[in-house]
């Protein structure tokens, strides 16, 4: 499968700084060449890049909004992955160029929101490290963050966590592999309290995050992973045919291709950004059939007429999208 385009422009950045702060976690600092200001971002944001074997891939900006002189990123290796953290973290050295797409946020802090409950899971602190340094540094809202990874080695920023500034604020959990030693989120989402939650990690966590905040307004839940938890295909998957009400046209859906992917492939421009199910972009209105919903988006009463075309399939032979 072909890389995606960039999401909006681009500019070439430099490398300024890059540093291990976890194993096989990397921090990217990238500034102009100049040492001008860069475009403005929110907290929750993400660029997208061109990685050194030419892919283009999405990572959180982690660094205060405030800062304008420079993108901070961070960037877990993955050996077994499709290739673009591992050339990045790899290959990329100080003082490179790299292709870096203008900051976008489908993961946005809400206005006007005075408390906020974030949970991460392993690199999933990136955009939430952002969004408490936009808190603390504007006194915008109140936060506690749960944060929850394997080993102290492989928890990111965790010394700048640890500091006095966020006492009270953070708890850092660490379960060392054994399930049994997970953190029980429960009682920390059994009572909405009027607070906004964010969550960001591996889709398992998300999956449990979603099933226990289910008497939360769907309003006050946010997701983001970018795909790196995208879910596989599963064994039983069949194919079915996508019927686009606009155009009369029938697309052939595989069993091993998603309808986003199948929809490209025949030149349909369709919006989308993380690929997983997880932020929205690809909601699309559903006219007929029954889907089967793969996303951490919808509510109940929204899936009768509408799917999420990156993750999301079909129980019936044929869906109807209004496309």
């Amino acid at each position: 499968m072909s890389s995606p385009a960039f999401e909006t422009a681009t500019q070439p950045l430099r490398i300024a700084a890059k540093d291990e702060i976890a194993r096989d976690i990397f921090r990217f600092e990238l500034v102009r060449a100049d040492g001008g200001d860069l475009p403005e971002f929110t907290a929750g944001a993400h660029v997208s890049l061109r990685t050194p074997n030419g892919l283009i891939r999405k990572y959180s900006l982690c660094n205060d909004p405030q800062e304008r002189d420079r993108y901070a990123i961070a960037v877990k290796r993955e050996d077994p992955g499709t290739g673009g953290s591992l050339s990045f973290t790899r290959d990329a050295k100080v003082g490179d160029a790299v292709e870096v797409g203008e900051p976008r946020n489908d993961f946005q802090l809400a206005n006007n929101i005075p408390n906020h409950l974030f949970i991460a899971g392993g690199i999933g602190i990136t955009p939430i490290y952002s969004m408490m340094q936009h808190l603390k540094s504007t006194g915008a809202g109140r936060f506690k963050l749960y944060y929850l990874s394997r080993s102290p080695e492989l928890t990111a920023f965790r010394e700048e966590l640890k500091a006095s500034a966020y006492a009270g604020q953070v708890v850092i959990h660490h379960d060392h592999g054994d399930p049994e030693k997970s953190l029980d989120l429960w009682p920390i989402l059994e009572k909405p309290q009027g607070r906004h939650l964010y969550c960001c990690g591996p889709r398992p966590l998300m999956e449990a995050v979603r099933d226990m905040s289910g008497h939360w307004s769907s309003a006050a839940v946010h997701f983001e992973d970018f795909g790196a938890s995208k879910p596989a295909h599963k064994a039983d998957d069949k194919p079915f045919t996508m019927r686009l009400a606009k155009s009369g046209r029938s697309v052939e859906i595989p069993a091993d291709v998603s309808i986003l992917d199948a929809l490209r492939a025949e030149g349909i421009a369709v919006s989308s950004s993380c690929e997983s199910g997880t932020c929205g972009s690809c909601r699309t209105k559903l006219l007929e059939g029954e889907a089967e919903h793969r996303d951490l988006v919808l509510t109940e009463r929204e899936q009768a007429s509408n799917i999420m075309i990156c993750v999301s399939r079909a129980k019936s032979d044929e869906l109807v999208l209004d496309l």
